[in-house]
């Protein structure tokens, strides 16, 4: 039987409401943008924000259709955020977002702890302020008025949840980011002993497709949504797009670009743990585990370079395009170094900053347009081969996401990786992994693979140039130097920045 599942998908610059019947047709869609603020270790969003206009979307996406049964209701967000809360329900100020960088010093406590040693050694876990406790421990260093008043920490996911059903609940992979042990099915209860910070404070977990809980009436209402709607736990972005790009097979990746990069693959071998480059992530629902990780800003770039240099153009992505293949291969001696709000996988260097490197009086923007796209493929190739110094191999890679719509791109990113590129029909792979994740989990699949077929539809395979390659690896060896011979400068570039400026924040609409 057709059955139509509706997902609120978040990420770092939208909410959108995609509506899929279980044929993998999209029936529906609505998006509004969401703003951030910035400054130099500050990265926040508003939760108020994101509840007025989840409500927004979905009424909109549903009213596009009409007689239409909604079976399901499913939520994927960004990954690694905190959201604090009171007993009413209300959030208690800004959500921290992944990229904010404010914990270092409780990230250096953090490693130093006995309890925190054992775990890293076991789990692979490092302190990095990416993760949610290094954030709460700021929270409640730094503001204790407020931490004092805190019902539950949350997730995004776990937040609009709540506003939906009044289900406190987080599915494990989302978990895993309070380093929680998937195995023992455990918080690190010795860890939030150590720090002071008590277990209730944190959700009950669940498993990605598991039923949570039916609307509530007045949200049903407001929606326009019948009260038997189910809403089903799913998970994080990064991981429900890694399941919607329908990678299954040893040797598969997926490249999933939209604000942030999301590289990872897939193994069955028995992997315990990886390098602190990347991280490993059980996922026991498709009997594997996902290798790989985040960095800060993959499609995000290219809202940069328009947002600079082609603002004012009445098709930017067309002629931004058209300047990059003017622009010869390696960008006429141009690199640049894409850490424009630091780097997470694999780089895990906050204060890392964006660098065009050997820019001549002969330069334009053509140039340096090219060399941003060019270096979303060695985003690609550093993922690659952290992933591969774990004896995970790579042959393809699925490629999705907003940056994918770029033909260039792609290229360039079969050019400098020297794998095939297999550009996906559905760009939307967080919302229809998500949806992939619950329908199989309320058994409207049998397995994964199954729905991953309806689902993930390759367009177009593009190979690699062997020749352009073995030039591009040259071009790669430079930019590693380049941020290798940088590395240590930018430290004190940021103190320098923090003593001029005084943190001042920007608010930026479209990230």
């Amino acid at each position: 039987m057709n059955k139509k599942i509706l997902v609120l998908n978040m990420g770092m610059k939208s909410i959108r409401s995609i509506i899929f019947d279980s044929d993998g047709e999209k029936l529906a869609t609505s998006a509004l943008p969401i703003e951030t603020q910035l400054s130099e270790d500050y990265v926040t969003q508003n939760p108020d924000e994101w509840w007025k206009k989840a409500q927004c979307v979905i009424k909109d996406s549903v009213n596009q259709l009409s007689n239409v049964q909604i079976d399901y209701l499913t939520v994927t967000t960004s990954a690694a955020c905190l959201v604090y809360i009171d007993k009413s329900g209300n959030s208690l100020g800004p959500c921290i977002m992944v990229s904010d960088k404010r914990a270092k010093n409780e990230s250096l406590y953090l490693s130093g702890l006995p309890s925190f040693k054992k775990l890293k050694e076991t789990l692979g876990f490092s302190a990095d302020s990416y993760y949610l406790i290094p954030k709460t421990l700021w929270l409640k260093n730094n503001q204790p008025e407020i931490y004092s008043r805190i019902n539950k920490l949350l997730t995004p996911n776990d937040f609009l949840i709540y506003k939906m059903t009044g289900e406190f609940v987080i599915d494990y992979v989302n978990a895993q980011k309070w380093y929680y042990d998937v195995d023992s099915n455990k918080y690190p209860e010795e860890i939030l002993k150590d720090i002071g910070i008590e277990k209730k404070l944190l959700p009950s977990v669940v498993n990605p497709g598991d039923f949570v809980g039916f609307l509530k009436k007045d949200v049903a209402a407001e929606l326009g949504l019948p009260e038997s709607v189910k809403v089903i736990a799913t998970t994080y972005d990064a991981i429900c797009s890694f399941i919607g790009s329908g990678v299954s097979e040893e040797g598969d990746a997926s490249d999933v670009s939209g604000t942030v990069t999301v590289f990872r693959s897939v193994t069955k071998k028995d992997i315990k743990k990886v390098n602190s480059k990347i991280q490993l992530i059980p996922f026991k629902e498709g009997n594997m585990k996902i290798i790989g990780g985040s960095n800060n800003l993959g499609g995000g770039l290219i809202e940069w370079v328009k947002q600079c240099y082609y603002i004012n153009e009445k098709y930017p992505y067309e002629l931004m395009e058209k300047d990059a293949n003017d622009s010869s291969l390696g960008a006429g001696g141009v690199i640049f170094l894409p850490y424009l709000l630091g780097e997470r996988a694999p780089l895990w260097d906050y204060d890392a900053r964006g660098v065009f490197f050997g820019l001549e009086r002969m330069h334009t923007r053509k140039e340096m347009t090219r060399a941003v796209f060019e270096s979303a493929g060695f985003i690609d190739l550093d993922m690659i081969n952290a992933i591969e110094e774990n004896g995970v191999f790579i042959n393809s890679i699925h490629v999705s996401g907003g940056l994918a719509r770029v033909n260039l791109v792609s290229q360039l990113k079969a050019d400098i990786t020297g794998k095939e590129i297999h550009v996906l029909s559905e760009f939307e792979t967080t919302a229809t992994g998500a949806a992939i994740i619950a329908l199989y989990g309320q058994k409207v699949f049998s397995t994964l693979k199954e729905a991953c077929d309806i689902f993930a539809q390759v367009r177009m395979i593009i190979k690699p140039d062997k020749k352009n390659h073995e030039k591009y690896l040259e071009i790669y060896d430079l930019y590693k130097e380049t941020y290798n011979a940088l590395r240590d400068l930018f430290p004190k570039r940021m103190e320098l920045t923090r003593k001029l400026y005084n943190n001042k924040h920007v608010r930026i609409e479209n990230l």
